[in-house]
């Protein structure tokens, strides 16, 4: 699979297999995602991996009661350990590069056959008291993980003319 392949086929999988995620796959999406780029090199992204199911049970409530986190066999806590480093463009770092990692773990499950979603609605003092996070550490994003049981569903996406402007707006 290309990067392009893996692109049009990622999708965000809301329904997993009862199926563990084999260490090597694991490893190598987590590689995936400490190999991203980062602001000035920082590397301020952080990961919790829980397979616990009771943990996972916990995350799911603290996620809103979305049920699926916690079936999937691994969820993904995307953190920063961050000093709040602002771009000279007035941007944070840490969201910024967190997420670029998260993508690349995306992309490269995508390639071993596995699922994700993307979580953002959680209440970060829950996932921080779960796993023991420490206070001065942001959790930017949780991530499912594993095979998954539902069907991509069809893209919707605007057309690249809605999207793109050439050298003015």
């Amino acid at each position: 699979m290309n990067v392009s392949e893996a692109i049009r086929q990622r999708y965000s999988v809301r329904a997993y297999q009862n199926r563990p995620v084999e260490k090597d796959k694991l490893m190598r999406v987590l590689e995936a995602a400490r190999l991203a780029p980062s602001a000035s090199n920082r590397q301020e992204w952080r990961f919790v991996v829980v397979q616990d199911f009771d943990k996972r049970q916990k995350l799911a409530a603290i996620a809103m009661g979305q049920k699926f986190v916690g079936e999937a066999p691994v969820v993904i806590a995307a953190c920063a350990e961050t000093d709040n480093h602002v771009m000279r463009c007035g941007q944070l770092c840490y969201p910024i590069d967190v997420a670029i990692a998260i993508d690349h773990l995306t992309l490269q499950a995508t390639e071993e056959g596995l699922g994700t979603c993307w979580i953002g609605a959680f209440k970060e003092d829950g996932v921080k008291e779960l796993l023991g996070i420490p206070d001065a550490i942001r959790v930017v994003q949780l991530v499912t993980l594993g095979y998954a049981a539902d069907r991509p569903r069809g893209k919707s996406r605007l057309p690249i003319e809605e999207i793109v402007r050439f050298e003015h707006w």
